[in-house]
């Protein structure tokens, strides 16, 4: 085997400016390792680490310590620790978190991400590809192409990496053998097909010893393709490709210093902009042109894709943050309805229906996932019928915002076309996607307008109209509250409509069982039929046990401001169950009834509710007063 230490800049040593000078000017190259569980992946970024001098002696001296005390490799360096940095790493032998690390050739600077290759923390190797160029591929050569390298290359392709290396580890394991590399080869390239990968380059590698690292290695006489350092170092970037679309700018900060100057700061997704072009501010597609191009040494004559600026327009108009800045002639799509790839990265499972935010770039608003059009078999691209999507599932859906935005195909844009979805409640990340394209549907359906609208409802009837939510566990006493307040509304002349959780299963939700997607989707419903009561001026009361709040803030989005008035029948599960009226609690305990709230299913109390009501201090009657009060004053 020749030498595998790489030969740095021999102007570190003799011109440390100059170095600095040519440093500057190369190109920046990011790139991720993935694959399955102990593929080699840590091993072979410390192997390029050591090898491309990117480590100080102190660090080397550590490492050789650490090698001996916790390393795999018996008394050899364990490359692995200088990139498994969690002491759950350390001790289990595996990555865990996306672990980032610079290292840089005297041809390019590398940003690598080191994700991990346990099925459980897919959604951290999703984290990792989601900004990288190229991705490294790891197989073990013992094991061949295992599940996980399978569901690593769809994501790879899903998330637009075009420039992909399989790596074929450990083959000092397998004693260089050549048929054993050849079978993984083409069982890799059979899948690769299959998937859309159009292309690889392949290379068989010892991250531990070095072979094929950043040089040939005489172990593999008959392999003559390139090693990996130097392959890393010469594959083309398409750096201009992004400067060839047209111009687009998220807006991620109104930068306003003084009263005589306003700009909006962000980074330039594609295109170039330069003083005098013509421009549209997107969704609101008001015009103007660019008057300056600030950077920060100053003024710009021009700014391409990768550039941080702020710009200045000639006109004074509205334009915050999240809008998008484009090219007046070329400008982007506005929608509210889009077709996605979903990858779930939750533990709990997606709720169909369910309000999350979602955020693509600089924009933050609320979204809705439909159920799944089907789940993706990564093993076989098989399309599964699917009612939910699960940790680390991948599927296709529709997603409808509350409002429409600007954006661009993933394939044309990652900046404009990838999203996160975000628990509202937990505000922790939950799935990323891709745009594909958005559904013409809605752009085909109008708002009717009407000569006599909601005011004029409402004045026919003398009232304000209102939804008087109320919510509690099973037996807490919503409907016998619902009924009371609806009886004493009615001998005060008032224009009602009860709308009860059992009695709207017999008809409008009758095809709803009570999963946690059809409890979203049974709200969903009754919240749309409560508006258009209100739109035809009535007093809405509903009992209904609603227990998410997600989906309880969701109908208030619905109505007017202040029309929706969250009531808590706030009782005891201990006294509800005592109660039992329907016998369900009973059945709950014995297992004949699944998915109960309170026993089985979770309820999520209101955190700021207009109205609390404590049951085993106030009868109906005084419950049905004490809204009475707040409903009409």
């Amino acid at each position: 085997m020749t030498d595998p230490i790489y030969k740095t800049d021999a102007l570190i040593a003799e011109n440390i400016d100059a170095y600095l000078e040519t440093h500057q000017h190369k190109t920046m190259l990011r790139f991720i390792t993935c694959g399955s569980v102990d593929d080699g992946k840590s091993t072979l970024i410390g192997r390029l680490l050591y090898d491309s001098k990117m480590i100080f002696e102190d660090q080397l001296a550590a490492l050789e310590a650490d090698s001996k005390r916790v390393g795999t490799q018996g008394q050899e360096i364990d490359f692995a620790l200088l990139v498994d940095g969690l002491a759950a790493e350390r001790e289990q032998g595996i990555t865990i978190d996306v672990a980032y690390r610079f290292f840089a050739t005297e041809k390019r600077k590398f940003i690598v991400a080191d994700t991990p290759g346990h099925e459980q923390y897919t959604r951290n190797m999703v984290t990792g590809a989601s900004t990288a160029d190229l991705a490294v591929i790891l197989i073990d050569a013992r094991k061949g192409v295992l599940t996980q390298t399978r569901r690593h290359s769809y994501l790879v392709n899903l998330l637009g990496i075009r420039h992909i290396v399989l790596a074929v580890n450990k083959m000092d394991l397998v004693d260089y053998d050549q048929a054993t590399y050849d079978r993984i080869v083409a069982d890799y390239r059979a899948f690769a097909t299959s998937i859309g990968i159009k292309d690889f380059t392949a290379i068989p590698i010892s991250g531990f010893k070095g072979d094929n690292i950043t040089a040939s290695s005489e172990n593999t006489p008959w392999y003559s393709g390139p090693s990996l350092l130097p392959y890393l170092e010469a594959v083309e970037v398409n750096i201009t490709a992004d400067q060839e679309q047209p111009f687009r700018m998220p807006v991620q900060w109104v930068n306003r210093p003084n009263l005589d100057f306003r700009g909006f700061s962000g980074m330039i997704a594609s295109g170039t902009v330069k003083p005098g072009d013509a421009v549209r501010v997107l969704p609101s597609g008001k015009t103007s042109t660019i008057a300056r191009v600030v950077a920060f040494g100053g003024d710009k004559d021009e700014a391409v894709a990768g550039e941080s600026v702020t710009l200045t327009l000639a006109d004074e108009i509205d334009c915050s943050r999240g809008q998008v800045i484009v090219a007046s002639k070329a400008p982007l799509e506005v929608a509210d309805q889009f077709e996605a790839s979903v990858v779930w990265m939750d533990e709990h499972e997606m709720v169909a229906g369910r309000a999350y935010w979602l955020k693509i770039g600089a924009q933050m608003v609320s979204a809705k996932v439909a159920q799944p059009k089907y789940e993706v078999d990564v093993n076989t691209q098989e399309h599964l019928a699917a009612k939910t999507l699960d940790l680390n599932s991948i599927g296709v859906a529709t997603i409808t915002t509350d409002r429409e935005i600007p954006f661009a195909p993933y394939a044309e844009s990652r900046d404009l076309g990838g999203f996160i979805l975000i628990d509202k409640i937990t505000n922790h990340t939950v799935a990323a996607g891709i745009i594909h394209f958005s559904l013409r549907r809605a752009s085909n359906i109008h708002w009717q307008a009407t000569d006599i609208g909601r005011d004029h409802h409402a004045a026919m009837k003398h009232q304000k109209p209102a939804v008087v939510w109320l919510t509690g566990l099973s037996g807490s006493g919503k409907s016998t509250i619902g009924n009371a307040l609806e009886k004493k509304l009615a001998r005060m002349n008032r224009h009602t409509f009860l709308l009860d959780g059992d009695n709207v299963r017999h008809g409008l939700n009758k095809d709803l069982g009570f999963t946690e997607a059809d409890r979203v989707e049974n709200v969903r419903r009754v919240g749309e039929v409560a508006r258009l009561m209100t739109d035809a001026g009535l007093i809405v009361v509903t009992a209904f046990i609603s227990p998410f709040r997600s989906e309880r803030d969701m109908v208030r989005g619905m109505m007017e401001p202040g029309e929706f008035i969250e009531v808590f029948v706030d009782t005891p599960l201990s006294v509800a169950e005592e109660r039992d009226v329907k016998g369900l609690y009973a059945k709950a305990r014995s297992g004949q009834l699944k998915n109960f709230t309170g026993i089985d299913s979770p309820y999520e109390a209101p955190d700021n509710a207009e109205i609390r009501i404590d049951t085993t201090a106030m009868t109906a009657d005084e419950a049905a007063d004490k809204i009475i009060e707040r409903l009409i004053p």
